[in-house]
């Protein structure tokens, strides 16, 4: 079998108060696109894993979300084949953790014993949970509340990703020290920049969603990464009438609300060395459910 994991792009992200646990609250608006992984699974005499580059083998979270679901023996040979940049802020390695277990919850390896799958989703990393969604979805929390949007519109992405790799943990500290020289205001969930892209995706209101959208970690990226200012530039000297940083990045996007619009944007930007780009829609799964539902 062929299971597909697709990235994701957060039109916001909304980093909140440091819990006494060390994770951050957070409000996101978060949409899966047509950039996927591919994870070929096939009958072998024991359980072997490997993963398309070989350099993403080791403690990779496929693995992790096969013994999460109990399925760590099964007598199975899992390829994973990556398309989805690494360190990119676009999801890749959640997502895949996520497709394994939708599979698992769906009976693809046989009868396992009853989970709380939305807590196995939360342990294995905090945007697993979104992932199981299968569509866009309003995150909060620490990625554990998860708000389906349901069908998603026709929209198209432009993804501009710049060959450099930015650690999830050293963002969230950068952010926290900045924070501390000049505290964040205080933002109530009434009336956030994340309910109201949220009401404008559910309304297909292309125009209010990218005025609405908006990341916390864009002006500390780009400032800190050269290659995520030059993507970021690229993208607006190309026409982009809206261009961000997707998660803690490195990957940059445009949203685009025909893909006419995406593919020309796409032909005329001017490739920064050793970025790639992907011309991909927003991409909801054909049944999308809540997370953790069986």
């Amino acid at each position: 079998m062929i299971v597909r994991a697709p990235a994701k792009i957060n039109l916001t992200l909304e980093i909140l108060n440091r819990q006494d646990d060390g994770y951050h609250r957070l409000r996101s608006v978060m949409l899966p696109i047509g950039l996927e992984d591919e994870i070929a699974i096939e009958p072998a005499e024991r359980f072997e894993f490997s993963c398309e580059p070989a350099t993403l083998t080791r403690d990779n979270l496929v693995v992790r979300a096969f013994a999460a679901a109990g399925a760590a023996a099964a007598p199975l040979a899992v390829t994973l084949r990556k398309r989805i940049p690494a360190g990119a802020g676009l999801g890749g390695g959640s997502s895949d953790a996520a497709a394994i277990l939708r599979a698992a919850i769906d009976g693809a390896f046989g009868a396992l014993e009853t989970l709380d799958w939305l807590t196995v989703a939360r342990a294995l990393g905090s945007d697993v949970p979104f992932f199981l969604t299968g569509t866009g979805a309003l995150v909060e929390g620490t990625g554990e509340r998860v708000t389906a949007l349901g069908a998603l519109p026709p929209w198209w992405v432009a993804v501009l990703a710049p060959d450099v790799h930015i650690d999830t943990g050293e963002a969230y500290r950068s952010l926290a020290a900045a924070r501390a020289q000049a505290p964040a205001a205080q933002r109530p969930r009434a009336g956030s920049a994340s309910l109201r892209v949220l009401e404008a995706v559910q309304r297909t209101d292309y125009a209010a969603a990218v005025a609405a959208a908006t990341n916390d970690f864009e002006p500390l990226i780009a400032a800190a990464y050269a290659p995520v200012a030059d993507a970021l530039r690229a993208l607006r000297a190309a026409g982009a009438a809206h261009a961000m940083l997707s998660g803690s990045g490195g990957a940059t996007f445009a949203l685009c609300e025909r893909e006419d619009d995406a593919r020309t944007l796409a032909a005329a930007i001017a490739l920064p060395e050793g970025a790639r780009l992907f011309v991909v829609p927003l991409a909801a799964a054909e049944e999308w459910r809540a997370p953790g539902a069986a």
